[in-house]
């Protein structure tokens, strides 16, 4: 795991289908020397429903969310009141009604202003919402244990249980201080999140994870994973984030977005929603079904094993 702590591998006994038992028995006997009181205490939880965790997670999400009502509470009726105008200035519009030529020359126009317009938030999420499992992984691309468990668990489980519905997998940025570009390869790829190119850039970063690293050059590799068209989007989006990229903080205090930089936003938004967590090591995932919330838990787990987890969920 990156920001310190330990790795901890889990591994099945295929005739202890019980949660508990796949977790508890998958340590070898050094990693259980070396594993936390804690960290038992917590794996121990996953086969215990636990309505008080449910209460502090949807009061953790409902803080996170408050402002970001707020604000669209305030723009809806902004919108409101505009509408109302266009309403009462329709019969006007109406009779100017272009004429069939020009209403083909004004085609192309609006191709290009819906072109050039200001992308939404980044979409980071694989698979159907609707699945039962959902996965959040809070992770630093310029983490080695996070491109591991990329390579060796995430890809494997979206082909698999995320192609066929079973899985929703939910990424969260968490670039740590001590990553010279995990910042900055957080950028990238909430960038092309805002244009539905997210899963291309995230395989690429960890696909290329003992390269770009060596001299920040993450452009080459993100231009490789998306069409030119694309690629030219990505960088508009990025042209005015010129301040340094928010990182997690070892004291948690909240960084500071570029105000020039429009994914910063969302970078900020994932790094305190890992302090609240809290995230004490990446990649951290916390799994969710039927309504409950499993504790977070950091380290490495190879799919093969994470996939008899989420076939003892679903037999449930």
């Amino acid at each position: 795991m990156c920001l310190g702590g330990e790795s901890y591998v889990l591994a099945v006994a295929a005739n202890q289908p019980s949660p508990t038992r796949i977790l508890n028995l998958a340590f070898s006997p050094t990693a259980q020397r070396r594993t936390t009181r804690r960290f038992v205490a917590n794996i121990s939880r996953y086969n215990v429903y636990s309505p008080q965790f449910d209460a502090q997670e949807d009061e953790l999400i409902s803080r996170m969310d408050r402002r970001f009502v707020r604000r669209m509470v305030s723009r809806a009726q902004w919108a409101a009141a505009i509408l109302t105008v266009f309403a009462m200035l329709a019969p006007a519009i109406a009779a100017q009604t272009a004429t069939p030529t020009s209403a083909k020359a004004a085609a192309p126009a609006r191709k290009r202003a819906a072109d050039t317009a200001a992308p939404g938030a980044p979409v980071k999420t694989i698979g159907n919402r609707n699945a039962p499992i959902t996965m959040e992984v809070f992770s630093d691309y310029q983490c080695p244990s996070c491109g591991n468990f990329f390579e060796n668990t995430l890809r494997a489980m979206i082909q698999d249980y995320v192609a066929q519905g079973k899985v929703y997998l939910v990424h969260h940025d968490f670039p740590l201080q001590m990553h010279t570009y995990s910042g900055q390869a957080a950028r990238w790829a909430n960038a092309a999140g805002m244009i539905g190119q997210f899963q291309d850039v995230d395989a690429a970063l960890f696909d290329n994870q003992a390269k770009w690293p060596v001299d920040g050059d993450i452009e080459k590799y993100v231009a490789a994973a998306i069409s030119p068209a694309n690629f030219k989007r990505v960088q508009g989006i990025l042209k005015g984030c010129t301040a340094a990229p928010p990182t997690s903080k070892a004291d948690r205090s909240v960084p500071q977005a570029d105000p020039g930089c429009p994914v910063d936003p969302y970078i900020v938004q994932d790094i305190v929603l890992g302090y609240q967590v809290p995230v004490q090591a990446t990649p951290t995932f916390i799994i969710h079904y039927k309504g409950q919330s499993y504790p977070a838990s950091s380290g490495i787990i190879t799919w093969p094993i994470l996939k008899q987890f989420f076939d003892t969920l679903l037999s449930q």
